[in-house]
């Protein structure tokens, strides 16, 4: 469906199930209710997963921290879901990661806690890692591991994914089987049978019987547009990374202990080496958080506690947490899910974690009355046939394993119109994998408007080459290229 006829859909249709906000919970929402037979529409104030569902560690884990925390229910379904979306869902998006926890002599914690913790860890993954491994081989894992001090060294296992591209999976899942799907699209009001949406400069009415919130850091902004009187619910926990050169060479990730609740992660992603993430209070519209010099001194500093000859900082990120609202630390706050009601009956999802979005959604769905929910996990669009795919044009080794990476199956799809204009398989932008073919797929199959979609959301072309970001401009928009297409 073109986007011409998406507006005249949500505008001619009664919806059983209207989700506000195209973050991987709401994508997730919408895709587990199409599944289940609901007439579901999904639209985004901005592009789908241009916020913290592209801007987050990258991780699909059980998040070992929470294991202190005594969480250990959290834990263990953190771990189911890691299966489910590594083994069913999305093969191709989230591959498993050995994870190395070095222990040194003047960290935060004691070595016998961590290689118990890390024991118990396992055991919830249901993994066969030795807990304990020598420098030697933790220094072929990571050969920038810092070793001065080096005590001992911890492994276990998780996983990383490409988040933006999860969640753009989850939009087409739900597309294919009927929704109407539509980015930048904002909700302008609240009523008991639908909302108000601009879109392309027209006010549109969407008439449902059910509406979901899950904008995230906008949660509390669409519950006072349903009630003016709705008190805030929710705090913003500033989450930031940087990229530098390196990592194609690790064989695992690294989790670095920074305090006895706080660790930070240096993880070989995409080519290059992502570090982070900070974990500080928003106070202000989730619109004015930014990327500042201090953050990415932060972070490069926490990286340097366990990794040795860190390059300069290519790119930075930042992505908001949602948590519930309350007193204490961001970082010692509980990364829980929470349901509220408003006025009208318009349902709001707060909090949760990228790991567990699918298990979010159905409890999401059994809140809002929908019965004999099926649990068994689905495979997204390009999740199955992945080694049966059959090019239809000659790709070099890291360009093919590039694209099964993001599209899965339907990566032949992808280049196919190369077959009539070879200057599709032309690099998008210098120094990446990714072909002019994505950019023509993302606009005319992806839903994407802008360039930035396209970099950003559904390719990897905003990790080019560049310089090293400058003192005082360390903005996110210096990670972007310029226009794509010719």
């Amino acid at each position: 469906m073109d986007r011409l006829g998406a507006i005249e859909q949500l505008a001619a249709r009664r919806f059983d199930l209207l989700v506000v906000g195209g973050g991987i919970i709401g994508a997730g929402i919408a895709e587990a209710a199409t599944a289940h037979g609901l007439d579901v529409a999904l639209v985004d104030r901005a592009d789908f997963a241009s916020a913290t569902s592209s801007g987050s560690s990258k991780l699909v884990h059980g998040g070992l921290r929470y294991l202190q925390m005594g969480d250990v229910r959290l834990v263990r379904e953190a771990h189911q879901e890691r299966r489910y979306l590594m083994n069913v869902v999305a093969p191709h998006l989230v591959e498993r990661l050995p994870f190395l926890f070095p222990l040194y002599a003047d960290g935060p914690h004691r070595p016998i806690v961590v290689r118990t913790g890390v024991l118990l860890y396992s055991a919830l993954a249901r993994a066969r890692l030795n807990g304990r491994v020598s420098e030697q081989r933790a220094l072929r894992l990571v050969p920038q591991l810092k070793t001065s001090g080096l005590h001992s060294s911890a492994l276990y296992a998780d996983a990383r994914t490409n988040d933006g591209r999860l969640t753009i999976e989850n939009v087409l899942a739900a597309a294919e089987r009927g929704a109407v799907v539509l980015n930048y699209a904002g909700v302008t009001a609240v009523h008991g049978d639908g909302v108000d949406v601009r879109v392309d400069g027209h006010d549109v009415r969407v008439r449902a019987d059910r509406v979901v919130n899950a904008t995230g850091p906008w949660l509390d902004h669409l519950r006072r547009l349903e009630d003016e009187r709705a008190a805030p619910s929710i705090r913003l926990s500033k989450g930031v990374h940087v990229l530098v050169d390196g990592g194609e060479d690790w064989g695992a990730a690294v989790t670095i202990p920074q305090s006895t609740v706080r660790v930070s992660f240096a993880i070989p992603w995409e080519g290059m080496l992502l570090l982070g993430t900070t974990d500080t209070l928003h106070e202000g519209a989730p619109e004015e958080a930014t990327v500042t010099e201090e953050d990415v001194r932060t972070i490069v500093d926490e990286a340097a506690v366990a990794v040795d000859g860190i390059g300069p900082v290519r790119a930075s990120f930042h992505g908001l947490r949602v948590l519930p609202g309350g007193p204490g630390a961001t970082a010692n706050a509980r990364r829980e899910t929470v349901y509220t009601r408003g006025p009208s009956g318009m349902l709001s999802v707060a909090g949760g974690k990228l790991t567990t979005y699918r298990r979010i959604a159905l409890d999401a769905l059994e809140q809002l009355g929908v019965r004999n929910l099926d649990r068994t996990p689905r495979p997204l669009p390009g999740a199955v046939g992945l080694a049966k795919v059959d090019w239809p044009v000659e790709l070099d080794p890291r360009t093919r394993s590039h694209l099964l990476h993001l599209y899965g199956s339907r990566a032949a799809e992808v280049v196919r119109p190369a077959l009539e204009d070879p200057s599709l398989l032309e690099p998008l932008v210098p120094g990446r994998p990714d072909l002019r073919a994505q950019d023509l797929h993302a606009r005319e199959h992806e839903l994407a408007l802008h360039d930035d979609d396209v970099l950003r959301r559904r390719t990897t072309g905003w990790l080019r080459p560049r310089s090293p970001l400058g003192s005082g401009h360390v903005s996110e928009a210096d990670a972007a290229p310029p226009a794509a297409r010719s």
